[in-house]
């Protein structure tokens, strides 16, 4: 028998976000994170919606367990939200301690069913009350010594109980999207017609910076008062897509490929790994881009014991003539679905941004590896929507054969790139365990292995994606 090309205990799960599943918003002391505030200003989000209910998990974690026991996960990665267990959010403000009981109270419950807990200390949703007080993500002094604050409160209640910690997920996002764009909470960009505040040439790249000092500051303190005792280990998740050039014969493309990816990834990236910006940036943005004290930069280097990957598609990529723009976040390029010869990097879905392309999967993380000299890798996201899904009668629903077909292309390729390319790859969390609210595509767009009718009082309904995973993993995996 050939040698399998994951270990027997490679740890594969699903992954939720707090705000996306869990409701209860204002129950036991909740209060608004900036996503409950974003929510109620009009025409934010696609379908009018909130997360107001979205799953209901803050009163069915036994349903959600029960679904990843039938799903047969070993592991589970979920966030904490801050407003729960801190509800005004900064380290003067009172701990609200049913909030944090939640958390601690899942965590056992996970670990009665055999399921291993990976947890996500911040998954966009900040309290409110920070963004008031003092411009959240903007204030990096106030920030920091907040979230490590925080931070030290879930480590210290839970710490012996998790091995894996997420410090921060997607911080492109934050910054990007929550600051250029404005498509994200909270809606900073230098659009007027979008928002009254924002200066999408320069917020997104301070955002950026200090979560990097942020998630440093955590790291520290985890390492110094908590890894000893508690024996786990602690990364940031970062997303980005694999890119392949439009016209393969223009070096210009080819080389606008490479700066695609360092702009989305070795942004955060690079800061951890090497203590420095990627250069292709420094060299768009000037003094637009922070630099780091000597200080930042102990604090950053070194600072990850796994590298946490999530990735969904790809895009081909042309290169732009001429200088960018001031408010250009992608590295003065465009990013397209199909190349010079009219053909698609891979089919639609219901997602606008997301074309499947599984070998994009390999080569992203073969590229990685390779620039951060073979760190430890666990995806923390890997899904897709269907065109039309959220329109289908249910019996055709839960037949989703696309996100079947796409789970076996993504699973496929990751194994390959630990099997024959050497990248120290050790766990897989599929996106979602469940449908949810899909930030400012409301519920509209589905990513759930498990139905849930949002009418019909939260129930799930499993698809036949959610046993596909597993039998996925069954035949690449060594046995017991």
């Amino acid at each position: 028998m050939p040698e399998a090309p994951l270990p027997k205990d490679f740890l594969w799960g699903f992954a939720t976000a707090s705000y996306q599943i869990e409701g209860a918003p204002h129950e036991d002391g909740r209060e608004d994170s900036i996503w409950d505030v974003f929510c109620r200003i009009p025409g934010k989000i696609a379908d009018a919606s909130s997360g107001d209910v979205a799953c209901d998990s803050y009163h069915r974690t036994h349903e959600d367990i029960a679904l990843l026991r039938e799903c047969r996960a070993k592991a589970y990665r979920f966030s904490l939200s801050w407003s729960r267990i801190i509800p005004l959010g900064g380290r003067n403000d009172p701990v609200n301690e049913k909030g944090l009981q939640y958390y601690v109270q899942l965590v056992d419950d996970l670990h009665a069913a055999g399921i291993e807990p990976m947890i996500t200390l911040f998954h966009w949703d900040l309290p409110a009350e920070l963004d008031k007080r003092y411009g959240g993500l903007l204030n990096k002094e106030e920030f920091v010594k907040d979230y490590e604050n925080y931070a030290r409160v879930v480590f210290k209640a839970m710490g012996s109980k998790v091995k894996y910690w997420i410090t921060y997920n997607e911080p492109w996002c934050s910054s990007i999207l929550g600051y250029s764009t404005g498509l994200f909470a909270p809606g900073h960009t230098s659009d007027r017609t979008k928002s009254a505040i924002g200066d999408s040439s320069r917020e997104p790249w301070i955002v950026g910076h200090n979560l990097l000092i942020a998630h440093g500051a955590a790291v520290k303190a985890y390492r110094d008062d908590f890894r000893e005792k508690d024996g786990g280990q602690i990364g940031i998740t970062l997303n980005g897509d694999w890119v392949e050039p439009w016209d393969a014969d223009d070096p210009a493309d080819v080389e606008a490929c490479d700066r695609k990816i360092e702009f989305a990834i070795c942004w955060f990236g690079d800061p951890i790994y090497f203590g420095k910006y990627p250069d292709s940036m420094r060299k768009q943005l000037g003094d637009r881009l922070p630099q780091f004290t000597e200080e930042e930069i102990a604090l950053v280097k070194g600072s990850n014991d796994f590298y946490g990957m999530n990735h969904y598609c790809a895009n081909y990529i042309k290169h732009k003539d001429g200088p960018a723009e001031p408010e250009d976040f992608t590295g003065n390029l465009e990013m397209l679905m199909e190349n010079k010869a009219g053909e698609s990097i891979g089919p639609e879905t219901q997602s606008v941004w997301l074309r499947p392309y599984p070998i994009g999967f390999r080569k992203l993380m073969k590229w990685l590896s390779d620039r951060y000299g073979g760190p430890v890798f666990y995806v923390t996201e890997n899904g897709t929507s269907l065109k039309g899904e959220n329109d289908l009668p249910l019996d055709e629903l839960l037949q989703d054969d696309f996100r079947c077909e796409y789970f076996r292309g993504y699973i496929g390729a990751l194994a390959a790139a630990r099997s024959k390319d050497g990248v120290d790859v050790r766990g897989y969390m599929a996106w979602s365990l469940m449908d949810n609210f899909e930030w400012a595509e409301g519920y509209e767009t589905r990513f759930g292995v498990t139905y849930v009718d949002y009418n019909g009082g939260q129930k799930r309904h499993p698809k036949k994606s959610a046993k596909a995973i597993g039998d996925i993993f069954d035949g690449l995996m060594e046995k017991e």
